[in-house]
């Protein structure tokens, strides 16, 4: 169960959801394309141990869910809070289209103890007034469990929820953060609105330094960067981190700008179609375990490889 009731939702988060999150991507096996549930622990436990990593996000778009059974999701879930236990917390994603998968989710993931939720903003037909359905989506889902929810606006919903939208959705018990995929006014806005009612953040690695320093943020929620960017002994996401944290400012500075060849090279080797397959392979070749991406998504082909290979050479890593 989740370890708060849903009243105290707000001021757990406040202790607990801070620091360096990342978005976890799904091992799949390359025979079968089945689920790699060793791998899978095994890339949890090495980011919440050697890399400092403090949460992780299962299953959200990075991590395929569009191409998992709700069965499949389910598993991730147990695996990830069992590999993370006294290292590391989970945010588990149950965002669908269909609201009954999403509460089957959602109350899965408080009975096996994760300690938050994140719910994407639907796609919704037709519609041009969007906000009551929004705010009574969230209020529904809010009412049938006590975890933590972290309401996620991005444009791949064909729309973006108004700082004002996410600012009445937050007077709810148990609605906690936001993962706020818009321009920089958009969660500026929202983190001055909002107040000590939401945890704002947004997945930009360029922009999390300047949002520690600009705005006092205290949560990178999240994508693929802090386990794409490290090693076991390079650790500078998490150095910068904990430098900007703690007032070091021109310090912290040069350490985030001391990784750029490393986001050069991730970025420019990558194929614009191809986003969950680029990073898996580059987890391949940081001795992870990435594997294969499921279709809809497209694989790598080998002069695509020989590239990222090059890249990856190249990066300092």
């Amino acid at each position: 169960m989740a370890p708060y009731r849903r009243q105290d939702a707000k001021a757990f988060a406040r202790e607990n959801l801070r620091g360096v999150w990342a978005a976890a991507l799904t091992p799949f096996q390359p025979d079968t394309l089945a689920l790699d549930e060793a791998g899978f622990a095994s890339n949890l436990r090495h980011w919440t141990r050697d890399l400092g990593i403090d949460g992780v996000f299962i299953c959200g778009k990075q991590g395929e869910f569009f191409a998992m059974s709700v069965a499949e999701r389910k598993r991730c879930f147990e695996i990830a809070v069992e590999a993370t236990r006294g290292h590391g917390r989970t945010i588990m994603s149950c965002s669908d289209q269909n609201m009954d998968v999403v509460i089957d989710l959602a109350r899965h993931a408080q009975a096996v103890g994760s300690e938050f939720i994140v719910v994407h903003a639907p796609v919704l037909h037709f519609l041009h007034d969007r906000d009551d359905t929004l705010f009574e989506y969230y209020r529904h889902i809010s009412e049938q469990v006590d975890i933590g929810i972290a309401m996620w606006s991005h444009p791949d919903s064909g729309y973006l929820m108004s700082p004002e939208l996410c600012a009445r959705i937050a007077e709810l018990p148990n609605i906690v953060a936001i993962k706020y995929s818009v321009p920089r006014e958009m969660y500026t806005k929202l983190t001055h609105l909002a107040g000590d009612k939401l945890i704002v953040s947004t997945a930009s690695e360029d922009e999390w330094f300047d949002n520690i320093v600009d705005l006092h943020w205290q949560v990178y929620l999240c994508s693929n960067p802090p386990f794409l960017y490290q090693t076991a002994t390079d650790r500078r996401l998490r150095d910068y981190t904990d430098l900007a944290f703690a007032g070091n400012i021109a310090q912290a500075r040069f350490v985030r700008d001391s990784l750029e060849p490393v986001r050069a090279a991730f970025k420019n080797s990558r194929p614009g179609g191809k986003p969950q397959a680029h990073a898996k392979y580059w987890m391949d070749l940081l001795g992870q375990v990435g594997g294969p991406a499921r279709r809809p998504m497209l694989q790598l082909t080998d002069a695509e490889k020989a590239t990222i290979r090059a890249a990856f050479a190249a990066s300092g890593l």
